[in-house]
């Protein structure tokens, strides 16, 4: 199972069921029976500090939500890094995070890691992104690939490639490369499942900060990038998009999986433990009420209302 009938199925399926298997919810339920005083409807003051780390496509929704969140509960302290989808799960493993942004599901290796540190969790689906794949504004030869030129153009050759070598009318220039870091959940959906698993480009500058691959291909005519779809909005100005199969990504072909491949959901990974405070229930409870408005607001998709209210009644809120 691949592309968007994967993706569907793990935003029916895998995120309203919250993914039980992947953690164990025991915790994050008793704390939602214990806590439920301290949702955001209530009046009550909290203090606390809570840590997050971890995808930058992700990013733009949790910040704005921290900011939001800050203007109610002004005694608890939210910091949320931007490490990567991976490098958040590495400080979430290491007991360093109480939440983790992720533009991927969890992986394997990372959920036995987990489960040998004795740290339960949940899964929550907050938004639905298309990567987007951008070109310079002056680049006058590319408006719309298959997905086969997609892969032909990413895919290591083990040479320099030319725009040429794709199709013999593209200019005879080295192509190139701006691609998400190594620790990129982007990263690693793009690879799976655009390059099925085989080396993306070694010549590619990678950044896990999506502002250096937007300023790399806004300045070099013979650049191709890739990204989430909210930095591609913030920046259609200096940036061209490429359709995919003779699709944009927008709103409506990202929402009704349309826009495949490259359509996908976002997560936030909660730490069950954690949850037992009254501090991050309350704001793990304001960020599920408020997703999906803040993920439209930012340039994202948000999620079918039943994902929404499934995680709602999780956390009994």
């Amino acid at each position: 199972m691949k592309k968007w009938q994967y993706v569907m199925m793990t935003s029916v399926v895998g995120s309203a069921l919250l993914l039980g298997a992947c953690g164990n919810d025991n915790a994050a339920k008793d704390s939602s029976s214990s806590s439920s005083s301290s949702s955001t409807s209530s009046s009550e003051k909290l203090e606390g500090k809570i840590a997050g780390d971890g995808s930058s496509t992700v990013s733009p929704i949790m910040e704005g939500i921290v900011e939001e969140y800050a203007a109610t509960q002004p005694n608890v302290q939210v910091s949320v890094g931007v490490s990567g989808t991976g490098g958040g799960f590495e400080k979430f493993i290491n007991g360093e995070t109480d939440f983790s942004n992720a533009s991927r599901p969890v992986k394997e290796e990372e959920a036995e890691k987990l489960k040998e540190k004795g740290i339960d969790y949940t899964q929550f689906e907050i938004a639905y992104d298309g990567i987007s794949i951008v070109v310079n504004k002056n680049n006058d030869w590319i408006e719309d690939i298959t997905t086969k030129q997609l892969e032909e153009i990413w895919l290591d050759n083990g040479k320099k490639k030319k725009w040429s070598d794709i199709n013999k009318d593209w200019p005879n220039e080295e192509i190139k490369f701006y691609s998400p870091g190594t620790d990129s959940g982007t990263y690693d959906y793009f690879v799976n499942d655009v390059l099925e698993e085989k080396q993306l480009d070694k010549s590619a500058t990678l950044s896990e900060d999506d502002n250096v691959l937007v300023k790399g291909v806004e300045a070099d005519k013979n650049a191709i990038g890739f990204f989430g779809f909210a930095y591609y909005l913030a920046n259609k100005d200096k940036l061209k998009i490429v359709k995919i199969n003779g699709v944009e990504p927008t709103h409506d072909t990202i929402q009704s999986g349309e826009y495949t491949p490259l359509s996908r959901p976002l997560f936030v990974y909660a730490k069950n433990k954690s949850l037992e405070e009254p501090a991050m229930y309350d704001f793990m409870s304001y960020t599920l009420k408020h997703a999906g408005e803040m993920a439209e607001s930012v340039g994202y998709v948000k999620s079918p209302d039943d994902v929404y209210k499934k995680i709602k009644q999780h956390l009994k809120i």
